[in-house]
């Protein structure tokens, strides 16, 4: 599920919108996997974390991308 911002970019914003739904769920999962010492590799926090981030910023871009179009 580690998509490049180039693969990412080609989604809709519909189908964004559920990776970031899904992605928060899955950081809450890591969280707790953390806290409960059930995961060894911490990694997949910072992975999780920017799978985050990154679909906020496309769906950011877009989004001024619209207002700077209609203005």
């Amino acid at each position: 599920m580690n998509q490049k911002a180039s693969e990412l970019r080609a989604l809709s914003d519909e189908v964004l919108q559920e990776q970031l739904e899904a992605s928060h769920r899955e950081l809450f999962n890591v969280r707790f996997r953390l806290v409960t010492r059930q995961m060894a590799n911490s990694s997949e926090l910072t992975k999780v974390k920017r799978r985050i981030a990154r679909i906020h910023t496309i769906l950011r871009e877009r989004e001024l991308e619209s207002q700077t179009g209609n203005g």
